[in-house]
Parts: C-alpha cells; structure tokens; sequence
C-alpha cells in the first residue's frame, strides 16, 4: 500500500543557481514510480505517493534523474508523513515558547554519528541556537537569519552529512499537505 512522504532537494531555484520547473520536477518523480506528485513553492518541495519499498530507493533514483536531465546534482533527503509529524511535535524551541518566525529545521540526509554531534560548537553564533535530534537539527535564530554562523555547509561539514533548511512556517505547510495528500487518498474515487 503507498504511503504520503515528503522529498526535500537541496538548492533549486535559489537566486540563478539549480533552475527546475516544478512541472519538470514533478516528472521526474512520476518517472521514477511516484503518485499524486505535488510540488510547495519552488524551493524543491515535493509530496507524493509511493510504495516503501520504493521509497528506500527514492533518493539515489531521484538525484540520478534529475543529474540525467538537468545536469544537476541534487541532494534529495525523504521523509514519511510519521517522519514528519515527530518533526513538527517535537520541536523543543516551541516548548520554551520560541516565536516560530524565528524557528528553522535542517532535515539532515542520514542520522549522525554521536561524536560529529558532540564536536557541534553551542557558542559559533550566540544568542542562536540548535538542538540535534535524530536527522533534524532545529534551530533558533532570534536575532534573524541573516547574521548566523550556523549554516546548512557547517552542520554538513561537521556531522558528514547532507542537510537542507527549512522555516517553520514551511515546515508546518507541508505537514498539512500531507495530511491533506494522505486523506484524500485513504478516502478513495468519489
């Protein structure tokens, strides 16, 4: 039975760099195997359908079509809808009453290795912070986005990992897209 998941690509139609249309994107993941593909703004936002089996693949089979037809290496990380629940209810800046247009998460491709997360410097960009929590890491910037040193290139680089960013706010929108995507498919033809 297909599950809902949510495919988050890294650094497409940011400024000039990585243009893709989402309809192009949208086709590559129907090539690749997957349903009632929908696309959420034009950061590389996609939520479909698939079976599990297929979406173990889905990464590697996503990121090589989109390197075939675009010429573009794309990182893609995944998340299923339960994935995606546990990252919205377990934001600990929420539970310390953060305001959430200061909230961002960094889905991170693999969970990373104790000792990388142990190396992650709490001072790099005060009064910013992060918590590292299984393939997230939530991040609280108060003082705005712009002015941090904690940026996707340095939790990559320190937990070995590929990430990608998004705000809360975004976050919490394609949550609602997923219940909504997987409902309406529970629910069946009319």
């Amino acid at each position: 039975m297909a599950e809902t998941y949510l495919a988050l690509l890294r650094a497409i139609n940011v400024g000039r760099n990585n243009k893709i249309l989402m309809s192009d994107l949208t086709n590559v993941f129907v090539r690749v195997g997957c349903n009632n593909v929908q696309t959420y703004i034009q950061s590389g936002n996609v939520i479909f359908e698939a079976a599990p089996e297929l979406s173990q693949r889905l990464p590697d089979l996503v990121r090589t079509e989109i390197e075939r037809r675009f010429g573009l290496q794309v990182p893609t990380i995944l998340r299923a809808l339960r994935e995606m629940r546990e990252v919205v209810n377990r934001n600990p800046f929420l539970e310390e009453g953060g305001e959430t247009d200061v909230l961002h998460v960094l889905f991170l491709a693999d969970r990373p290795k104790a000792a990388a997360v142990v190396s992650l410097d709490p001072d790099r960009s005060p009064p910013n912070r992060f918590v590292v929590h299984g393939k997230e890491v939530y991040l609280f910037f108060p003082i705005g986005f712009a002015r941090n040193k904690l940026s996707g290139a340095y939790f990559d680089s320190k937990l070995e990992t590929a990430g990608t960013m998004r705000n809360w706010r975004t976050v919490t929108k394609l949550l609602e897209l997923m219940e909504q995507a997987s409902a309406g498919s529970q629910a069946g033809p009319a």
